[in-house]
């Protein structure tokens, strides 16, 4: 597990807000795969934002019929875009 850095978490949860108003930002872990594992062994944190959301009786997740929403689309590409650039303006 990759370390919980407060500058990741900070703008995250700030993102999170402007986009959508009340969600709470926690961290958690996914006990599923990740190529991920491959940075962490070489030293690289790596961490998983998922930026969409989902309706929760439409969970279509790996499925032949797996889909997203439009609108969750592009305000996941918007707000995944928004993060990565303040992140990286921060090095």
């Amino acid at each position: 597990m990759s370390p919980l850095r407060d500058d990741v978490v900070s703008v995250t949860s700030r993102l999170t807000t402007t986009f959508w108003p009340g969600v709470v930002t926690l961290p958690y872990v996914v006990m599923g795969g990740t190529d991920g594992r491959f940075l962490r062994k070489a030293g690289i944190p790596t961490y998983g934002v998922q930026g969409i959301f989902y309706d929760a009786g439409d969970m279509r997740f790996h499925g032949r019929d797996e889909r997203v929403g439009v609108r969750e689309f592009y305000e996941g590409q918007e707000f995944l875009y928004r993060l990565v650039k303040e992140l990286a303006a921060r090095r």
